[in-house]
């Protein structure tokens, strides 16, 4: 019984640590979809794409998800005055053409995208979206920019992965509660 005692405040911290561990990996990014479930496609109202970036919070290391089928429409980061005039020329590298795409947000700062089809931009399909650090809400100046990354969003069943921090944090914490319970059933 003396030995299992003495096995309790190593245990606990052990257990503290990797909680705050799965904590930290669990809430850190988040896959953003954008327009959710309308996608990326010429919108119902000029203001579409700005309402549905007002209410995310992007962080850096965060992904967005542009859904669209090849040859209906891409995806172009531009500079904002490109932006504020729909202008295609001059893009930040090279334009995406097939759809799911992801982009990594690499670091914070405002980033600008654009559907280069003719009227797309004009009619709305472009979206402004700020990126602020992982630990704050401050945004500061890009340093690197983002990462575009044609490859498949992520799916679970078909449908795009559209988990937020939320799920995540709630998925972390079960995933932790388990390994507490099995640890305090071992040594207790």
């Amino acid at each position: 019984m003396a030995s299992r005692m003495g096995l309790i405040g190593p245990v606990v911290v052990a257990v503290v640590v990797v909680f705050a561990a799965l904590l930290q990996c669990t809430a850190a990014q988040t896959t953003h979809v954008v327009g959710d479930s309308t996608g990326w496609r010429l919108p119902s109202g000029a203001q579409f794409y700005s309402n549905w970036a007002s209410g995310q919070t992007f962080r850096a290391g965060d992904t967005l998800t542009f859904n669209f089928g090849a040859g209906q429409h891409d995806v172009a980061e531009v500079t904002k005055t490109n932006f504020d005039s729909c202008s295609t020329s001059n893009t930040i590298g090279s334009v995406i053409t097939t759809g799911p795409a992801n982009i990594v947000l690499n670091s914070t700062g405002n980033f600008y995208y654009i559907c280069t089809f003719s009227g797309h931009c004009n009619a709305g399909q472009k979206v402004d979206i700020n990126v602020v650090s992982s630990s704050t809400t401050t945004p500061s100046t890009p340093t690197t920019g983002s990462s575009l990354n044609p490859s498949p969003a992520p799916t679970a069943g078909g449908t795009p992965n559209t988990r937020n921090s939320a799920s995540s944090l709630a998925a972390g914490f079960g995933v932790s509660g388990i390994f507490v319970a099995i640890l305090t059933a071992f040594f207790l």
